[in-house]
């Protein structure tokens, strides 16, 4: 192992939370009276709250102010929680990054509410665990800051750090605060120019040196 620190996203690479944030939509949504268009996952994955907020209300006639919608999307993932797995892999090589003394952080476009809660849901929770949601920046991704946080509180430099996500948005974020860029999507596809991109979580393990 080559970095001194490695990032993780949460939602899609680490915990297999994808499919619940998308029956927790649909079912909010549905609840609201609107019909959730067919590529609505496809084009959800890896969006901040904000962003996806916006173009529901752009595109589907959303009218709930913000905070009210998000309670209300919460409502529906909460219950659903209990049901959450890991990525298959994904925390074994977290534990064997952390037992060489690998620094690490997670790193999500997620509320901090949710973070702590699938983490939690995983035991993924420990002394001195670092964590990056939403709340904790001005610039969620696809912005550099979510990673650059992570830097500075692993207090490496992030030409030292490795970003693996499974979206485009989390993979642009990574290329933008310099670090090498793992790109693990949960179904094999191409990714953005500079990022090395896995199928497997034992292709992670190589590029990661483990």
């Amino acid at each position: 192992m080559r970095h001194k620190a490695v990032f993780w996203d949460m939602d899609g690479t680490l915990v297999d939370s994808e499919p619940l944030h998308h029956a927790a939509l649909e079912a909010a949504l549905r609840e609201l009276g609107i019909e959730p268009p067919a590529d609505l996952q496809e084009r959800a994955i890896g969006i901040a709250a904000g962003p996806l907020y916006e173009m529901l209300r752009a595109e589907q006639g959303l009218s709930l102010p913000f905070e009210e919608w998000i309670l209300h999307k919460y409502g529906h993932y909460m219950p659903l929680v209990a049901d959450l797995v890991p990525r298959p892999g994904a925390l074994e090589i977290y534990g064997e990054l952390r037992a060489m003394g690998i620094r690490q952080a997670v790193v999500s476009n997620s509320d901090r509410l949710v973070v702590d809660a699938n983490l939690r849901a995983v035991g993924l929770s420990h002394p001195g665990m670092r964590s990056i949601s939403r709340n904790d920046v001005i610039e969620p991704k696809p912005a550099a800051e979510p990673f650059l946080r992570a830097a500075y509180l692993a207090g490496v430099d992030p030409a030292d750090a490795v970003a693996v996500d499974d979206s485009w948005t989390g993979v642009t974020a990574g290329l933008a605060a310099g670090m090498r860029t793992i790109f693990w999507p949960e179904r094999p596809m191409e990714g953005p120019s500079g990022a090395v991109i896995v199928n497997s979580a034992e292709e992670l393990r190589y590029e990661l040196g483990l």
